[in-house]
């Protein structure tokens, strides 16, 4: 079957190549959608910029779920299950693609699709334009074409029919969901559980980033998911002591520091990592801050502290040794040098002797 038609929407014709098989199912709020698609430049060679066979990875979204790239909501909605077809789409509908297919990439690379953990500012940030870190979609970022998307549906299913993970709420049920999530991480630090705690703490820091991001920054409602967010981030970076990723939980407490400086458990738990790693100078000034903001916390700060001069002198005298030892190898490798060289000179001196002697 091959019959172009158009779905009423401007910028938009849709090619059918395999008609599919029983009636359009029923798309409605939080529908599961499950389908492959293939995406192609509208060159002369059809140039594949992405295909979810290729990687046997289909793509899954729920309707009404603020999808990046909503025109896919429109082109499955007019298909049967089984039915592969082709779109042409202009630019007004593609302008969004780069971002989901870095998404998409990284999954299939097995990579945090978010980055939420690694970039700069400490939290999920998917709106980084600068770079993709992908050169095609660099340059379809700075020069958005017109698409071609083959699609292919597999299944919808009704909201009643699966179990919605936290990627697949709305904004609202998202929110809600953070206090099960922030309860369940609680009771898995306590149970020494820490990797189930830190999946738990990550994925309700995900929910509110992501509905932070809509929120106008400094308002009240994004003020009220930002001290939620930062909550669970130091419940994280708790877990995170446990783990030894010391260097993280610097990073973390120090983003939360920079926006908002009066929270003292972030100073807290970021002397904690800094003694770790015997940055003593950067430990005391935090620890100094941590009684500024809380005198209650004297008695602890004094533990700590007495654990920041025992590592420190441990760790000195693991460095004079150390540097003896190098310094006594040294002397080794300048004796043994000294005495190659004399050696050296002896023979040539002795050679001299017995050839001055044969010519006597």
């Amino acid at each position: 079957m091959d019959q172009t038609m158009c779905l009423g929407v401007e910028g938009v014709k849709k090619t059918i190549l395999y008609g599919g098989t029983g009636e359009i199912p029923k798309f409605i709020t939080g529908s599961k959608v499950k389908f492959h698609f293939r995406t192609m430049l509208c060159d002369d060679d059809r140039t594949v910029i992405d295909d979810s066979k290729k990687v046997d990875m289909p793509m899954e979204i729920v309707i009404g779920n603020m999808f990046k790239l909503d025109i896919w909501e429109t082109l499955l909605a007019s298909m049967r299950i089984g039915e592969v077809s082709e779109f042409w789409c202009d630019i007004t509908h593609t302008g969004m693609y780069p971002i989901l297919s870095k998404s998409m990439r990284r999954i299939a690379e097995g990579k945090d699709p978010t980055d939420w953990h690694i970039h700069t500012c400490g939290m999920a940030n998917m709106f980084a334009y600068h770079s993709l870190g992908y050169d095609d979609l660099d340059e379809l970022m700075k020069e958005p074409k017109p698409l071609y998307f083959v699609l292919e549906l597999l299944k919808v299913s009704q909201p009643s029919e699966y179990n919605r993970e936290t990627w697949a709420l709305s904004d609202g049920e998202r929110v809600k969901a953070v206090p099960l999530l922030h309860a369940q991480g609680n009771k898995f630090f306590k149970q020494g559980r820490y990797e189930e705690a830190i999946q738990k703490y990550k994925e309700g820091i995900v929910c509110l980033k992501n509905v932070q991001t809509k929120e106008k920054a400094w308002e009240v409602s994004w003020l009220k998911l930002e001290k939620m967010a930062n909550t669970l981030t130091l419940n994280y970076c708790q877990c995170l002591l446990r783990t030894e990723e010391y260097y993280e939980v610097i990073e973390h407490t120090t983003d939360i520091l920079n926006k908002h400086p009066g929270i003292m458990k972030a100073y807290y738990l970021r002397a904690r990592a800094h003694l770790e790693v015997w940055n003593e100078a950067e430990a005391r000034e935090d620890f100094e801050r941590v009684l500024d903001l809380e005198p209650g916390m004297k008695k602890v700060v004094t533990r700590d502290l007495g654990v920041l001069s025992m590592r420190m002198e441990e760790k000195n005298e693991e460095d004079r040794k150390k540097y003896k030892g190098m310094f006594e190898e040294r002397r080794k490798q300048r004796e043994m040098a000294h005495n190659t060289e004399s050696e050296e000179v002896e023979q040539q001196t002795g050679e001299s002797e017995v050839s001055d002697t044969s010519q006597t």
